[in-house]
């Protein structure tokens, strides 16, 4: 089982640093700290949700999921998606709207630069871990095409969370810097709208992936190739006409074969034959848990 360490270390940072932001904010009267104070608590509940989709995604297969409970993983990426956009992107953007309308001074503008400088150090921690496991997950592989690839929503939907907030608090930073500068609030308005639009754009992308993942994606074009090649080694097979794939979890595929078996094998030969050919595939690809070979003519 893959090491699941960098979400427990996302949600830890993120409870205190959220703490921290909600007190500072009370005291500086600053939108984009509120803001701030607000992304932390939605990221927080999002590693809780990730945490438990892992946990339900784990359940062995029963009469009523004989498939199992994989893809309850990917149901909780689709929500933790949709309740960053539209909980942290929409609060903070309105708070932004808020201000601008009626602006008000910020005060002890340095209980929110330590806060922010904090924050920003537990929180490239908590990036640098999701990296790490992204990084060896990914390979070689270039990022924003390992992002699409990626089967495994916890990872990439943690690391993005995680480069956001690294962005979020520079701006946030950047607008108490401006107020305190200028003597303008609007500017403190100005960071928890931007805030609120990275937060918004971030999240369309993790919505975007998990649906993909949640309506079910395929295996890879070049591992289907290596398959049919493997299968019709198999001295009982003349062709493969068919090859159906499925994820339905990031450690579990579905594949369903159609072959052209060869002709006067009896049916205990075809049997032995699919038997093969079944643990050949699973050896090679363990990923791939339930294999189907229908014969075809």
């Amino acid at each position: 089982m893959k090491s699941r360490s960098f979400i427990y270390i996302a949600l830890f940072t993120d409870i205190i640093i959220a703490i921290t932001k909600f007190i500072v904010a009370g005291i500086s009267h600053s939108s984009a700290m509120l803001s701030e104070g607000i992304h932390s608590v939605i990221d927080a509940i999002s590693q809780v949700l990730l945490l438990w989709g892992i946990v339900v995604s784990k359940k062995k297969a029963d009469d009523k999921r004989p498939f199992g409970y994989g893809r309850e993983l990917y149901f909780w990426s689709f929500i933790v998606s949709l309740i960053i956009f539209s909980m942290g992107g929409c609060i903070s953007l309105y708070e932004g709207i808020q201000r601008l309308k009626t602006p008000a001074a910020a005060e002890n503008a340095i209980w929110s630069y330590i806060v922010l400088g904090t924050s920003f150090i537990f929180t490239a921690i908590s990036a640098f871990a999701s990296l790490k496991a992204f990084n060896k997950q990914r390979g070689d592989t270039p990022f924003w095409k390992a992002i699409k690839n990626s089967k495994d929503p916890s990872v990439f939907i943690v690391l993005l969370g995680d480069i956001g907030d690294l962005v979020c608090l520079i701006i946030a930073f950047a607008g108490i810097y401006l107020v305190n500068l200028s003597g303008n609030p609007l500017y403190d308005g100005i960071a928890s709208m931007l805030i609120g639009i990275i937060l918004i754009l971030i999240s369309l992308l993790l919505v975007r992936e998990s649906r993909s993942l949640l309506m079910g994606e395929t295996i890879q074009k070049t591992t289907l190739n290596q398959i049919v090649e493997l299968v019709e080694e198999n001295a009982s097979i003349l062709k493969v006409k068919k090859k159906l794939s499925i994820y339905l979890s990031p450690e579990e595929i579905v594949l369903q074969l159609t072959a052209v078996f060869k002709k006067d094998l009896t049916t205990d030969q075809i049997t032995g034959a699919i038997s093969s050919i079944t643990g050949t595939i699973q050896q090679k690809f363990p990923m791939i848990k339930q294999i189907f070979i229908e014969p075809v003519k």
